[in-house]
């Protein structure tokens, strides 16, 4: 793919992609024409596909009928994220990230791991925000960011580099007017982040989010980092430290909607507790800049892969009885509860197979590695549509469409 290297951390502004319309006038009969045409094409388009990675490969799912399209050879552990154009999907390998034609939306529907692989010394985070696709390498900290309607050239997608300073687990962000946002941090801790204009100039920084981890932009683009002591909030060219009611109360992930400035975040009090499961969230209220923490009811806990926003702007949490649990930031109470599963146990460590969600527009997608099955329920009803059985165990998933 073709590059351009930013050196010194400075961020040269991207240029929006720009989509061509073709228009032409034309009679009331060629109108009718294309039309049919036009028709055609959208019966023959396919909707969205579900990718589900195991152990050794990823599975292409039609997103409605939930058949294998594709099985696909890959490593035997891989991550898998959005790519943000509603087709691809990022495929974490060892050399970098990898691109996943799901082949949602295209005439014909074909699915294929490409060769095209943007390359990163330890690949880690994903971010799609703006039109703009973000991958950042935890071994350099650099930064490649590429206009997500550019994935489709492969090889030759161009893309920029905003090269790290220390490496370390961390993330960055490209607004939509090109501030760019990246955490700091080294090989031992992470501490802040701070925030670039489009010449490279320092807007803002803040060093009040230690171990800061994860994420996520709501409504205004406000913009919530996890910190081991609340959050870290950035909005209209500043950082506000949001604190968390106990001396320890970490949150490490943001689940967010665009339409919405809640934010609803995972919360663990207790730094030496055993295993991943967790039994309150945070919602972050964006415009009056507050961390509320919600405690769950005994026996529904959670994962970081368990929670989503949906419909209305609600959060559902895939719990440990085997329900989705539907959670009302505006009120920070749980309103409903749609089973789906069977109960199930934490994993003993992050990367093995456990219960994951995502949501696409009113449907989520539940996987049940136990019964090496996938699910996908209508959230409007609690309905579950189809489930399939596969013929792996499924670990991650990501939706394209």
């Amino acid at each position: 793919m073709r590059s351009n290297q930013i050196r010194g951390a400075a961020l040269v502004a991207l240029a929006p992609a720009v989509l061509l319309g073709l228009a032409a006038c034309s009679s009331g009969e060629d109108d009718e024409a294309g039309g049919d045409d036009a028709s055609r094409a959208a019966s023959s388009t396919t909707g969205p596909r579900l990718a589900v990675s195991y152990e050794g490969g990823v599975m292409v799912l039609d997103g409605q009928s939930l058949d294998v399209v594709a099985d696909l050879d890959s490593e035997e552990f891989t991550r898998l994220n959005p790519a943000g154009d509603g087709r691809h999907v990022m495929v974490t390998v060892a050399d970098g990230f990898q691109l996943l034609d799901t082949g949602a939306g295209t005439d014909g529907g074909d699915a294929v791991l490409t060769d095209t692989v943007f390359e990163a010394d330890t690949p880690g985070h994903v971010v799609t925000h703006a039109g703009r696709t973000v991958l950042y390498a935890d071994g350099t900290s650099d930064t490649t960011i590429l206009e997500s309607a550019d994935l489709a050239e492969g090889d030759d997608a161009p893309t920029e580099t905003v090269e790290g300073t220390e490496a370390h687990h961390g993330v960055s962000i490209v607004l939509e007017d090109g501030t760019f946002l990246t955490t700091v941090g080294d090989d031992e801790s992470r501490s802040g982040a701070v925030a670039l204009d489009a010449d490279g100039a320092t807007v803002a920084e803040s060093d009040e989010c230690p171990d800061i981890h994860g994420e996520g932009t709501a409504a205004d683009e406000a913009v919530v980092f996890g910190c081991e002591d609340g959050a870290l909030l950035y909005r209209d060219g500043e950082f506000t430290k949001l604190d968390a009611p106990d001396p320890y109360g970490r949150m490490g992930n943001a689940w967010v909607s665009e339409t919405s400035p809640l934010v609803v975040g995972d919360y663990k009090t207790d730094p030496d507790a055993e295993g991943y499961l967790l039994e309150a969230v945070t919602v972050i209220d964006t415009d009056a800049a507050t961390l509320d923490v919600v405690p769950l009811p005994d026996g529904v806990e959670y994962t970081f892969r368990d929670v989503a926003r949906g419909p209305g702007d609600l959060a559902y949490v895939l719990a440990t009885d085997g329900s989705l649990h539907v959670l009302d930031p505006e009120t920070r109470e749980l309103v409903d509860a749609y089973p789906v599963i069977e109960p199930w146990e934490g994993p003993a460590e992050w990367q093995d197979p456990h219960p994951t969600l995502r949501v696409h527009g009113d449907v989520a997608y539940v996987t049940e590695p136990a019964a090496d099955a996938v699910h996908a329920v209508d959230l409007t009803t609690g309905e579950v549509l189809t489930t399939a059985t596969l013929d792996a165990t499924p670990n991650e998933i990501a939706v394209a469409g």
